[in-house]
């Protein structure tokens, strides 16, 4: 689940991309924010295409699979019935190449030249494993460990923990997060409490690549991974996607991999450390990797195949300014068939995750289409493969088919929880971008407020779809649900999410219930609609605030003559 952090933004008026001869406007120029009435959104629409989406039928909405093509063809039918026309060039797709690939007859990892003696580890019990290269066979032998801290390489930032190391054959044993996780203020080399990139498992796996590595294994710990073992044992085995990298791909590991906690301790013990000791060590600039005299040994099969899964797109054009673009996103796909498998129950679902945000595409498209067109186009991109690490939407954000400095702006739906009505919402990332001033202007007549995020270690900004169009210099917004319910408090608002989290997310539990309250979603879903007519119907091109990471790749786009930001 998507959570978040406080946006103090009543105070902003700070530099828009506008129309004009320089494209990106001075600071002080206020933003148009348009008057908007409410839309007519169905709640029986968001119930239908949530329960048909997550039920057994669909088999989980694998990429790849059975329930993809069932998928992508009642959503081709769904927005065209909702008022959409195709928006790719007359197709209402966009292939996504990936490749599959589904490890199998796992043998023990393998720990020797400790203390005790070797240590065999079962999989799924206390590793999971995969690899990302196209080869039928992946072989670890006595590759030897290397606890190399939080596996960060940040020149900016003076932290190097691969310096002085040659990793060519060796495996590096990573802790998640980062080093400032547990720090109590926002204030830190690496964003203090909030989470940075350094510390999602996708960087960690890409940089123990870069330096050569024979495989990276990362710590499980559930509070600085904001999820339990079950996760990643649910998510990390069967088959996995992967975008196709080509005949010149990015160095890789053999074997990508997670150990337990309990297990890990073990394993340095093994090796006459401490994982305490350690992990206050790799907190400190200066941090030097640790070799630890042991070895690690495995071996499994991969079944690997490439296909086509889509991207759909579905646009409702613009009266008057075609040619810009506000998108609103949300991914179709969930897990398929996965382990382990309650009462013989092996289909994930994914009702609230994410066929409730799927849902929430084709009632905002519903309702736009009848209070008709706004000036700008509104795009409705509905991206595969987000469970597998964004690839759908990388791939569009990568080959978009609107081109990105035409793209104003959008608003991302992953996930919504049926609590009921809140006296709040929250907004993952607030702060950085103008499009805050357009949530305070839709919240205005709401009487409801933002709210701080108890977590904002997890680093959810950079876990779901709008980070592939961020990264790349789009203003996006993702709001989630509110804390502070109308009914029993924030006390029965973590109370819903504590039993989501712990119960369903990820497991064949989450299925859609009849007897949801959907009072919440509607409020929320009302938001987005007034945030996506505003900025279809305003002049201004948010961008993102001083000091965004985003800033400077926007300020470029913006700064092509003749093609950037409306100019």
């Amino acid at each position: 689940m998507k959570r978040i952090l406080l946006a103090a933004t009543a105070a902003l008026l700070l530099s828009a991309c506008d129309m004009g001869p320089d494209p990106v406007a001075g600071a002080g120029e206020a933003l148009d924010l348009p008057d908007v009435a409410d839309g007519t959104l169905s709640e029986e629409t968001m119930k239908r295409v949530t329960e048909r989406l997550s039920s057994d039928e669909f088999e989980g909405r694998a990429p790849g699979t059975a329930g993809e093509e069932k998928t992508v063809a009642y959503l081709i039918e769904e927005f065209e019935k909702a008022g959409l026309e195709p928006g790719n060039d007359g197709s209402w797709v966009q292939d996504v190449p990936l490749v599959e690939i589904t490890g199998k007859d796992y043998a023990p990892l393998t720990i020797a030249g400790g203390k005790g003696g070797a240590m065999e580890l079962d999989y799924a019990t206390d590793w999971v494993g995969v690899s990302y290269r196209e080869e039928v066979q992946t072989t670890l032998e006595d590759s030897e460990l290397v606890f190399v801290g939080y596996g960060i390489n940040a020149p900016e930032k003076g932290w190097n923990d691969y310096a002085g190391l040659d990793m060519a054959g060796k495996t590096a044993v990573i802790l998640v997060n980062d080093p400032d996780f547990g720090s109590e203020t926002l204030d830190g080399p690496f964003g203090g409490k909030a989470m940075t990139y350094y510390g999602r498992w996708t960087y960690k796996y890409e940089e123990a690549g870069r330096q050569g590595a024979a495989a990276a294994i990362i710590i499980h710990d559930t509070a600085p991974a904001a999820y339990g073992w079950n996760v990643v044992e649910s998510s990390w085995s069967g088959p996995q996607a992967y975008a196709a990298r080509g005949d010149n791909p990015p160095p890789m590991t053999q074997i990508n991999g997670w150990v337990q906690k309990t297990v890990a301790e073990k394993i340095l013990q093994a090796a006459g450390k401490q994982l305490g000791a350690l992990t206050e060590a790799a907190r400190k600039k200066g941090f030097k990797a640790v070799p630890l005299g042991l070895t690690a040994s495995t071996s499994f099969r991969n079944d690997v195949r490439s296909f086509a899964s889509k991207n759909v797109i579905g646009v409702l054009p613009g009266s008057e300014r075609a040619d810009e673009y506000v998108m609103h996103t949300a991914h179709w796909d969930h897990l398929g068939r996965c382990t382990p498998a309650p009462d013989g129950d092996d289909i994930c679902n994914g009702a609230v995750d994410n066929a409730t945000g799927t849902a929430a595409l084709v009632a905002l498209a519903e309702a736009h289409a009848k209070a008709g067109p706004t000036q700008r186009s509104l795009v409705f991109l509905a991206v595969t493969a987000e469970e597998s690490g964004l690839l759908g939407a990388d791939y569009y954000a990568a080959n978009p088919v609107f081109p990105l400095n035409r793209t104003v702006g959008g608003i991302n739906m992953d996930a919504f929880l049926m609590g009921g009505a809140a006296k709040d919402v929250t907004v993952v990332g607030p702060g950085k971008s103008q499009l805050d001033l357009f949530l305070d202007k839709a919240l205005m007549n709401d009487d409801r407020v933002t709210t701080p995020n108890p977590n904002p270690e997890a680093g959810y900004y950079y876990r779901s779809d709008h980070f592939a169009f961020a990264k790349r210099g789009v203003p996006m917004l993702y709001l989630d649900g509110g804390e502070d319910l109308v009914d029993g408090g924030k006390k029965a608002g973590a109370a819903v999410q504590a039993e989501y989290r712990d119960e369903r997310y990820h497991g064949p539990k989450d299925e859609y219930d009849p007897n949801w309250d959907w009072s919440g979603v509607m409020s929320d879903l009302a938001l987005f609609y007034r945030i996506g007519r505003m900025l279809g119907e305003s002049t201004s091109w948010p961008n993102w605030n001083e000091g965004d990471e985003f800033k400077a790749t926007r300020d470029e786009d913006c700064a092509v003559e003749n093609a950037g930001c409306g100019a």
